[in-house]
């Protein structure tokens, strides 16, 4: 309970103070120790439960948690660079929810696993962290474009970097994840022989889409340079999909039918 307590505190710590920095428009600091804690805080929380068990949950909760870590962990690398720490406003208040909820709701029996397919999971787990900064990035593009199209110059766009370095940002961080996500289906493909069984056949179709849609987006920026609203209607869709393969797929399994 007290990695619990600790995490969602200095989470939220450090979203208030980014909260300040935006409403004021500066690209403060000060969040940065805050957030360093609670991803020490919120790692120590999975780790002593692996230290439990002697095997690493990955059920739903879990999941969700260990997304949420993945996705504060990137924030605060991309808060070094200039004016991208902006949605830690997002992320942080999320992976503060998340670690509650693995703490209250998670630590479900956890059948063991070959080291084949931990491998695949936690590639897998830090993909989706990785492409939803990515999705969160797009969001934040495409406010950042509608309000400069209908000339609506508010405060909180002072504390973002211009257009093309969010663009720039947003296109390596998805290059990262598609990396990541490559990997882990390459894993699974080799090392999990069930990938077409029915219990988990949505999860590979649906991933495998997903991954499809992200190729073309990156090879569409490399060769045509696409940009703006097609990047990220594209960015949006394929990380829909990729959510719905993953925690679609666990929801219905574990919290519907109870099937692990």
């Amino acid at each position: 309970m007290l990695p619990t307590l600790a995490a969602a505190l200095f989470y939220l710590i450090a979203a208030a103070i980014l909260v300040r920095d935006v409403a004021r428009g500066i690209d403060g600091r000060a969040w940065k120790i805050p957030a360093a804690l609670a991803l020490l805080a919120h790692a120590w929380l999975h780790i002593e439960a692996w230290h439990r068990t002697g095997v690493p949950d990955m059920h739903f909760f879990a999941a969700l948690s260990l997304v949420a870590l993945g996705m504060a962990a990137v924030t605060t690398l991309l808060g070094t660079r200039k004016q991208l720490d902006a949605i830690g406003v997002v992320v942080f208040p999320l992976a503060a929810v998340f670690a509650a909820c693995y703490s209250f709701f998670g630590h479900a029996p956890q059948p063991p696993m070959t080291w084949q397919v931990q491998v695949h999971a936690w590639l897998a787990l830090f993909a989706y962290a990785t492409l939803a900064v990515g999705a969160l990035l797009a969001i934040v593009l495409w406010l950042q474009e509608r309000a400069m199209r209908n000339r609506e110059f508010h405060g909180w766009m002072r504390a973002l970097p211009p257009l093309t370095e969010l663009e720039s940002a947003l296109f390596r961080t998805l290059t990262v994840g598609f990396l990541l996500l490559s990997a882990a289906i390459l894993v699974g493909a080799v090392f999990v022989g069930n990938l077409f069984q029915q219990h988990l056949v949505h999860k590979t179709v649906l991933s495998l889409a997903s991954w499809l849609i992200f190729a073309i987006l990156l090879f569409g920026r490399w060769r045509w340079g696409w940009r703006g609203p097609r990047a990220v209607r594209w960015t949006l869709v394929a990380m829909a999909i990729l959510l719905l393969a993953f925690f679609g797929s666990r929801f219905v399994l574990e919290l519907i039918l109870k099937r692990a």
